[in-house]
Order: structure tokens, then sequence, then C-alpha cells
């Protein structure tokens, strides 16, 4: 249709100024904008959704994309009661839940909410830039979106970022798949809203400048010459015995393609390097360095220390520090590594020269348009329910995948799967799946997903014997990598649906000799139909329960510079990799998730990933943090990374307990450490109870309890009395899961979704909530026997061993002993546990406890479905209503709603309460206050 003749439009202007020609349609209303500059927006339209969900696409040219979205699953919209009307100088569109203020001279927009209060607003001038880009030999736009922000606002979400940060206010994102990285790009407001950017390529949030190299900056050895940083190479690893010294006025030994070159001689594997002197800088103000390495570092500042850390040699990680610099200063730095063949970088950002205090924004490398999505509720999480209507909601897992995973690096043999499995039930160490990790396979048929016969010769009757004898699933690990001469690899090369550089440039991977590998195309419908048969025809025909796809970033080989990682993957069926680079593990898991479906319609499927995308939980798609290491450092950075991950609308998170690398130091066992090592892995261990999903996996030492301590060692005590603490709770925490999936519901709680009208919450980043009830505080230093906790206000709390209750909104001491970490529980809390169970599914009929802490109204619905299959789609599934009345004492027990095959007519339920008079622990040895029998007819329980 020609813009000519559109049924309706208004041509508006002030004075002799040009402003918009506007269009109402059935969905939205469409403008045509002045095009002022070159990245100034054309077309506009803001489509209305639903109530509170709008969506607003701008374009550089009059016309909109019709590239498919990759994350929304939903494209059609029921109609919604909507109106608009011009007024003054803009245009307002109304919902039963908001307006939209679009200004008529700009095209900014403003989202209010029905009393004309401001929730977001794009900022007035060039609030929309869409700039010409060359990308990858494609025409395409670079894109940015401004907002401004009230200085009261935080921010959360965007995905899983290893930097200990809860609230992203006044701090940058930059946003691509690595390991240890999990991108969604859904930014949730303090203020009850989201923006969900539509875009698949590399976004940065705040600051979208390039780290330069400290060169720019003013650098002086340590005798104070100006010209560099004194760098003193050692062949040793302690610093001590002096092989050269040179001045350097960089520091960039960042990628395996992109290297400065080391003094001739000096090795890598053996030796130490110092770099120590003085930096300065022209600039006034705060300069942002960006400090990437691996292996043993240490970095002062002014000889104050800010970073100590540690990170497998093959897998850098980043740290932020910032100076405050005056132009004249001198500020002292002394950086000390020991490489083991590692990579290190320090590059920095001077002073940014705008005003960014009250502003967001969002940048993405590669697009045809601008695209968002505004997302409002009443709470965030009614916004996470906006963003799965966009994105697609979230399956049920299966019951088994909330129990207790068994894993590591990696079991050998048959033998050794069964034996350790064998072990636990022996010992009565609840378990529900042991996992196969990597090289199960022959070692030059990586990519045939084929046992070596010699290690596995009979990996059905193994599968077997874990369903029937021990009750244990197994799920397995499967690469999107494929080695050159597979039987696998041949068939998708031959339809050309590999990505063929990898192996172009004869790159060998790090197994044994070194072989050439390549990576499936997953954005070819066609590859990923064939991935899936040869998957299910070697692996899942043998009974395999669930899969683990590792290396979904894609990782085609660990440290490349990302413009060489990306020449690696491309290009993908649909277009360049910069265009599709954080979505692989996306098409990944379709690949998987609509293979099984239909293969086994009726069997759940279950996923677990290293990477993850907006829209990735409608393929029943779980995600763990990536290998991070045995450090307490990484154990605290767990705690904000899953949660904003969980925040960012992904329900099912997870880490590697005990950290996946291990120094060596663990590894050997010493005897000055072994205590260190066995209080992180438990500490780990009841952090991770309370997560959505429990997983010990890691590099030797082995992760089993019985392998960490001996039994009768306070470690061994603690995980066992904690993986016990987990089967009791399943009732509770299968109940969450079924709210997942019937009511859009998170598990894992930053404190801002419960408690949002207390401020001091906003940056908390090591403590949460566990469901409704439960207040989580990990410990996260060696030998902390008390840590502070915050319990926020608006409630009162119970203290999870005592019974003890607190006011809220204080700081308290809360003692941590090795055996427990500090738990509260909300007053007005019902949580329903279940009998001592050795596996999720035992037990049906079992007797279930009602603790219900009284002081607040409460209420919780406890969910029963069939556990492993999809009749609940078909409505299959029952919920048994609990409500607690603080006004009459009362806990109502209401009647049973909805039926499935096998469900338990007839219950019991023992009643336990405790109130501010009557302390009491969540115990299972206590008699209880009372037990009623539950037919699925109302009851009435008074408190006495």
């Amino acid at each position: 249709m020609m813009w000519q003749a559109l049924l309706l439009f208004s041509l508006l202007f002030f004075g002799d100024q040009f402003c918009s020609i506007y269009e109402k349609q059935s969905d939205g209303v469409l403008f045509e904008l002045t095009k002022k500059k070159d990245t100034d927006a054309q077309w506009m339209k803001v489509q209305v959704c639903s109530d509170e969900i709008i969506r607003v696409i701008a374009s550089p040219v009059k016309s909109f994309s019709t590239r498919p979205s990759l994350m929304a699953d939903k494209t059609v919209w029921e109609p919604v009661n909507w109106s608009m009307k011009q007024l003054d100088d803009y245009i307002e569109i109304s919902t039963a839940k908001l307006k939209v203020r679009v200004k008529q001279e700009t095209g900014a927009v403003t989202f209010l909410d029905k009393n004309e209060n401001i929730i977001l607003q794009e900022r007035s001038a060039d609030g929309k830039v869409i700039t010409p880009a060359r990308v990858m030999d494609e025409d395409t736009y670079n894109i940015r979106q401004f907002f401004n922000s009230p200085e009261d606002e935080a921010f959360y979400g965007l995905g899983g970022h290893q930097n200990g940060i809860m609230n992203y206010k006044g701090h940058d994102v930059d946003m691509w798949q690595y390991n240890t990285i999990d991108i969604i790009p859904f930014l949730v407001s303090s203020r009850n809203y989201g923006i969900l950017w539509d875009n698949n390529s590399r976004t940065k949030f705040g600051d979208i400048r390039e780290y330069k190299s400290i060169s720019s900056l003013k650098l002086y050895d340590k005798d104070g010459k100006e010209g560099g940083l004194t760098a003193e190479y050692f062949s040793d690893t302690e610093f001590k015995n002096l092989f050269t010294t040179r001045t350097e006025s960089r520091i960039e030994h960042e990628f395996l393609d992109v290297n400065d070159k080391y003094p001739a001689g000096f090795s890598k594997n053996n030796g130490s390097i110092r770099w120590t002197g003085q930096i300065g800088s022209d600039v006034n103000g705060v300069h942002k360095f960006r400090f990437y390495v691996s292996s043993y570092v240490k970095m002062w500042i002014d000889g104050k220390l800010i970073v100590d850390s540690w990170k497998m040699n093959w897998l850098p990680w980043t740290h932020l520090p910032t100076i405050e610099m005056l132009p004249g200063e001198k500020h002292s730095i002394k950086i000390e590594w020991i490489p083991f063949e590692g990579y290190i970088g320090l590059k920095y950002l001077d002073p940014i020269n705008e005003d960014t205090k009250n502003t967001i924004s969002l940048y993405s490398e590669v697009a045809d348009l601008i695209d968002y999505y505004f997302v409002h509720g009443s709470n965030i999480d009614e916004v996470i329910h906006g963003y799965r209507e966009i994105t697609g909601k979230t399956p049920m897992m299966p019951k088994w995948a909330m129990g207790l995973w068994q894993s590591r690096e990696h079991y050998n043999t048959q033998d050794e799967i069964l034996s350790v499995v064998k072990e636990f039930r022996d010992r009565k160490i609840p378990i529900d799946n042991i996992v196969q990790d990597w090289f199960y396979w022959k070692e030059d048929k990586w990519g045939e997903h084929e046992f070596e016969a010699s290690r596995f010769p009979d990996p059905a009757g193994m599968i077997k014997k874990l369903h029937e004898k021990y009750n244990t699933h197994l799920m397995i690990s499967v690469w999107p990598k494929f080695y050159v001469g597979t039987k696998n690899y041949d068939e998708l090369n031959n339809k050309g649906l590999l990505y063929t550089q990898n192996v172009l440039k004869k790159q060998k991977d790090w197994v044994g000799p070194g072989y050439y590998s390549t990576f499936y195309d997953p954005y070819s419908t066609s590859a990923r139909e064939i991935y899936w048969r040869q998957i299910d025809e070697k692996l899942f025909k043998l009974g395999v329960d669930a899969w683990w796809l590792d290396s979904t970033e894609p990782d085609i080989q660990s440290n490349l510079s990302l413009p060489e990682l990306m020449n690696r993957v491309s290009p993908t069926a649909l277009g360049t990799a910069a265009r599709y680079l954080n979505t692989y593990s996306l098409m990944n898991s379709k690949a998987v998730y609509e293979g099984q479906r239909k293969s086994d319609p009726d069997k759940r499927v279950f996923i677990l990933t290293r990477s993850a995308f907006a829209g990735q939980q409608r393929y029943a798609s779980a995600t763990w943090s990536g290998d991070v290491v045995a450090r307490w450092s990484d154990l605290k950075i767990q705690i904000s990374t899953g949660l904003n991950f969980s925040i960012s609308g992904i329900p099912y998170w997870t880490s590697d307990i005990g950290g996946f690398g291990v120094e060596k130091r663990y590894e050997d066992q010493e005897p000055e450490h072994i205590e260190e090592w066995r209080e992180l892995n438990t500490r780990w261990f009841q952090f991770a109870v309370f997560c959505p999903l429990l997983r010990s996996h890691g590099k030797y030492p082995y992760r089993e309890i019985f392998n960490i301590a001996p039994e009768e060692h306070p470690a061994y005590k603690a995980m066992l009395a904690y993986d016990k603490l987990r089967y009791r709770l399943m009732p509770y925490i299968y109940s969450l899961s079924g709210m997942v999936t019937q009511n859009d519901y998170t598990i894992m709680r930053a404190l801002v979704m419960d408690f949002g009208k207390d401020s001091r919450v906003y940056n908390i980043n090591d403590q949460y909530m566990f469901g409704p009830a439960l207040l989580v505080n990990p410990v996260t230093e060696f030998n902390a026997r008390e840590r502070e906790v915050y319990l926020p206000e608006g409630t009162g709390w119970y203290e999870f061993k005592t019974g003890k209750y607190f006011n809220g909104g204080q700081k308290v001491i809360a003692d941590a002993p090795y055996s427990d970490i500090p738990v509260f529980i909300k007053e007005g809390s019902i949580i329903p546990c279940g009998p001592e169970i050795q596996y999720a599914a035992e037990k049906p009929d079992g007797i279930i406890r009602l603790f219900v802490y009284t002081g607040k109204d409460g209420s919780f619905n406890l969910y029963e479905d069939e556990n492993v299959n999809y009749n609940y789609e078909k409505g299959k599934f029952s919920i048994i209503p609990f409500t607690y009345s603080e006004e009459n004492k009362t806990l109502k027990i209401g009647k049973r709603l909805g039926s499935f095959n096998g469900m338990i007519e007839s219950r019991k339920f023992e009643i336990v309460w405790i109130t501010k008079t009557k302390s009491g622990a969540l115990d299972f040895s206590m008699t209880p206050d009372e037990a009623v029998t539950f037919n699925g007819n109302e009851i009435h329980l008074k408190l006495k």
C-alpha cells in the first residue's frame, strides 16, 4: 500500500516544521517521521500486543524488515481494546492498563500508567540512533536506543554474567555468548517493567565504546621514566629468577590469533611476569579498565590489592576495576602473573563525556531496525509473565530433574557409572540422575554419538539397570562438534550443513594428537533434523533420559578473538554469524526438543545447556553457569549470576557444585588444603540445594559426597543432611515447578521481586528467596561461622533451625555452623514437606507435613501430576490449595482441583504450627500438632 493511500492520516505542522504522518491500524499506530539525520528513524510503529505489552519498531527506511524473530514465539496477538487520540504535540494510545504517548516532532515514546505517572520514557532528543554500518561484508545498521531513568531506579536481568553485580544501574554489560556468560536481552526494572530487546547480535547495555590499549595513557616505568611499564620476566613461577627486563607500553596477550610476542626464550609454562610502574591521564574523571586474564594473577593500584584471582589457563575472565584520575596525577600499578600458558590483556576507557547518570541505553551491532517490547506489570512476576507471553511458556521438567544430579569430568567406563550409583544407594544418599560427560566415544570419533565398546560394552543394558534396579536416570553430553572423517560429519558435510572455516584453517583440537573438527549449523531446518536423527538412532533409542548440550556458544575454538570466532562459524543458513551471534544455543535446543517430541511425544524433554538466549525456556532448556572454578569468590558470584539469569525470564538454572576448574593444591589433595576443599564443597552444596536444580560436577577430585570426605566428617554429614532436606522439600519444589508452567513463576528470586518497596534490597547480591517462603543466605567465606543477613521489611521472619521470630527491616548476625547456612522463613508461609525418600518419585502416597508459619495470611498450592509425561498439557494434573487466615487462625485445605492417572485419592496431612510464641524448627522428628485424612474435600483446621 502506498503511503499516500493510507486510510487515515494527519499532516502536522509547528510553524514551518514538518513533524509526522500517522495511521491508526488494527493493532497499533504507524508513523512516518521526519528524518533530519542519516541516523534517524523514518518509519515507526507502536503495536498494542496486550493491555501491558507494547512493541516499538523503528526503521531507517519506509518499510519494516520481514526477517523473522528467533526469540519471539508469539507473532499474532489477540485483539485488544485500545484507543487513540491526538493531544497537543503528541499522539496518545490507551489500553486498560497503560497510556503510550508519542511525541509528534521526534517520535519519542513515553509509557505511563492509567494515572499518568511516567513508567519509562525514551530520550526526547536523539533517543533512537540507527547508523549505517558494514559488518562481515553485509550492509546493515548499528542501533542504539536511549531511555531516561530516575536516579533511584534499579536494573536486573540481561542473562547470567559472572561479575558479582546485582543492580546494573550505572554499570556496563557487553553481551555476547561466552563459556561462563549467558545472554538474555531482557532488562527488568525495579519500577515493574521490562524491555525485551529483539536483537540477536552483540549487544551492549551502557557504554558502547571499545576498550583501547593502555599505551594511550601516560605510562612510567618503576624508575619514573615515561614511555611504558617495567616488565620483568622470570624463569620460575615464584618471581625469583630474573630472565630479562624490558619496557612495555601495553599488555596484550589475549587471544590465539592476535597477540603480542613474549621475549625470545621465555617459557609461558614455567615462568612468571611482573609489571610495575605508574599510570596517569590527561583526562579528568573515572577511567574504566578491562583486565582479562587467566591463571594466577594479582593486581595492585596505589598499593591496594584489587585483583587476586585464579582461572583455568584456557578460560580467561574479566575484571573491571576503575580509577579516578586527574591530569598530572600518577597512580602506582603492579601486576604479578603466572601464565601457565594462559592469557592476559589490560585495556581501558577514558571517562565518558556525556551525562549518563539518569540515562540508560541498549545498543546492537547488526540490525535492520530497532525492535523492542515494553512489558509492564503490577510486580516483576507479571513482567516475567509478559516475557513468556512473547517468547514462549516453560514446559514441565520431569520430576526426577528436581533431585540430585551426580556428575564428574568424566565417568570413564560403564562399571564406574554403575558402581557410583550403587554406592549412593548402599549409603542411602538420595539421587535421581547420573550424568555421562564427554569422551564416552572412541578418541577419534567425536560426533558419532557412540559409546566405545571396550569401555561401555552394553550401554543399553547399563541404562536399563540404572532405571530398573537403581531408579536412576541418565543424562548424556552431546556436542554440536564433529571430527572430520566420521560418518555423521560426512553426512552433514555432503549436504553443506557444517561450518567450513575451522577445517580449512586446519585447526586441531586438544584431544590426543589433535583432530580436525567443526560444528554443525542449527539455523538450517535440515541440519537440525539430521542432528536429532543421528542422536536418536545412537543414544535416545538406548533409553537416555536427558541431554547435556555442551559448548553451545558456540565455542568452536577457545581463545579466539571475537572477529575470528565469528569468521569460524559463518555464514549460517540465515545470515552472518555477526547477525546471529547470540542465538546458537536457542536453535540447537530447538533441534533436540522438537526432535524428541516427535520421536516420543509422551516423554518429557530435559535439556541442559552452557548458553542461553531469550525464548530458550520453551524448549525445556535449563542452563548452568559454565566452567567456573573452585574458589570462594566464584561461589559468591554464582548467587547474583543465578538471580539475574532467573529474573531474565528463564527459570531453571544451576552451577557446578564446588566449581569445575580446580587448582593443583586441591587436585593433589594436599593436607594443608584438603579441609578448605571440603568446606568449599559443603558451602556450595548447601547453596545449590536452594537452587532450581541441584547438580554436582567438576574436574578431579571426584565430587561424590563419599569421595569428598569420609562418613564421620562434618562435610559428609552436612551435605547428606542437605541432600535429604532437598528431598523432604520435594512437594514444595515440584509445586514451584508447576507454578512455573501454569503461572509463569520464578523459583530463584532476587529480593526485589518480593520486596520491591524496600530499596535496601536493590543491591543485595548474596541473599534471595527460594520460592515464596525461604530466604536463603549462602556462606561464601572459608571458616565463616556467622554472617550478616538483611531481613526485608514488610513482613516478619522465622529462623529455619530454631523457629525464632524476627521483625523485618533489620540486619542480624546469623549463626552459620559448618552444618548449616542461615535460612529464614517468611511469616504467612505454608511449606509442604514429604517423607524421607531416596528418589523423587518414591512414596507418592507418603504423608505430607504442612509447616504453617503464622503472623500473616498465607497460601500455597500443592501441584501434582504424572511426573514424566505431557498429560498435564491435556489438563491431567491436580492442585490442592492451602490457605491460612491470620484473623481466624484457621488453615483451610481446599477442595482438590483436577485429577490425573494414578492420583492418590486419599492423603494424610500432618500440621505443624509455628507462631511467635511457639517457636519450632522445620523438623521432621517432632510430633505434629494434628493430622487429618484428606479425600479431596475442603477441611478447616483451627490453630489451638
